[in-house]
């Protein structure tokens, strides 16, 4: 591992970093410290940024303004128009379309980057095994991309990318083209591939279950900004948005508001919490996770009547939607809950909200 002074250098300092096109701002001033080794998972929903993001780490855009370092090497730099070429950032892409070279085998689409960076033959023959064992393609060695499945395509995609051993490794939402069932085998290959290599990884996507799985750390862009950034599990517990409270998470967590009556935070005439939680301000948002909201008239605990919007079933529970004041919310039910579309249901508070926000969405308690 590269230190400085005995401190260990980023693989990836990202500082002060803005693109535009024209009067359009698609990066807006993010800065984002990735350690050696980590898993960066950049997410957001589409025109976000992220690609943009990405684009410039692997020197295919230009940033406007800050720069890029990769292990203690400026890499670009906007302000001062310097820019590496891509090939020499010692970085890897595996894009989303694969760009897999169809008049060659998949073991000559491993081979010809070794040949461009003039790997002797043998030890290109000798890395092209290499990886293809550690993809579990062997088999294809002498297929052509059209002779293979999409799933296979990718894997040999990411056996280019990886054979001439970066250090950097950049991912543009690679399982985006793949079926449900082969993204969560493919997404265990990625862990796998990423802990064989040692690589710093950044990978796109859209997907939260996505980032949630995979990322060591994750930085949730909306319009060209960075939210929040940090490990997965921080971000769940403890964000300090509301977009990021209700962008990650699987069943999505719910955004009440309410205004202040007396010493409590009320909605529809019932108290869901102590009014010292928050500053003095009338109109608040309090957040609960699905699990806060359970399905039924709960003892002791306050409750709201709703509309039955749909049910989906969820390891053995139940995931309901429903709608209270024009506001969809989402609520846990024990076992298979069922309803018709309108019916009108209970809502119950089980616990005290998980945070509180101003209505122009920063926590504040």
């Amino acid at each position: 591992m590269n230190t400085q002074n005995g401190t260990s250098v980023p693989a990836i300092a990202i500082r002060g970093v803005t693109k535009r096109f024209g009067g359009f701002t698609a990066v807006d001033n993010v800065d984002i410290s990735v350690p050696q080794g980590s898993f960066l998972v950049l997410v957001g929903p589409s025109g976000c940024g992220k690609s943009t993001l990405l684009r410039m780490l692997a020197g295919l855009e230009t940033p406007s303004e800050g720069e890029f370092v990769f292990m203690g090497r400026t890499v670009s730099d906007g302000t001062r128009g310097l820019v590496a070429d891509a090939g020499a950032r010692d970085a890897g892409l595996v894009f989303q379309s694969y760009a897999l070279w169809p008049h060659m085998t998949v073991a000559g689409n491993i081979e010809w980057p070794l040949k461009v960076a003039k790997w002797s033959k043998a030890d290109r023959a000798a890395r092209v095994d290499e990886v293809l064992g550690l993809l579990g393609i062997s088999a294809l060695k002498e297929r052509y991309p059209a002779e293979i499945s999409g799933g296979q395509q990718q894997r040999v995609a990411i056996a280019r990318t990886i054979g001439p051993k970066p250090s950097i490794l950049l991912f543009d939402e690679p399982l985006s083209n793949l079926d449900a069932k082969l993204r969560i085998e493919m997404r265990s290959e990625l862990m796998r591939i990423h802990r064989a290599t040692g690589a710093t990884s950044v990978y796109v996507t859209h997907d939260q279950v996505e980032a949630m799985t995979m990322a060591s750390h994750v930085a949730v862009l909306n319009n060209g900004r960075v939210e929040q950034f940090g490990a997965p599990l921080d971000l769940l517990e403890n964000p300090r948005t509301t977009f990021v409270a209700t962008f990650l998470g699987t069943p999505p967590a719910n955004l009440i508001e309410v205004t202040r009556s007396g010493d409590g935070l009320v909605y529809e005439g019932l108290r869901l919490a102590d009014a010292r939680r928050a500053e003095a301000q009338e109109g608040l948002q309090l957040l609960y996770p699905a699990h806060g909201l359970a399905v039924g008239d709960v003892p002791g605990r306050p409750a709201i009547t709703a509309r039955f919007e749909e049910a989906a079933p969820i390891a053995g529970r139940t995931m309901v939607t429903a709608f209270s004041g024009g506001k969809r919310l989402t609520a846990m039910a024990d076992g298979y809950f069922r309803a018709a579309s309108g019916d009108t249901i209970r809502l119950s508070f089980l616990s005290e909200p998980s945070a509180v926000f101003a209505m122009t969405g920063e926590r504040i308690d």
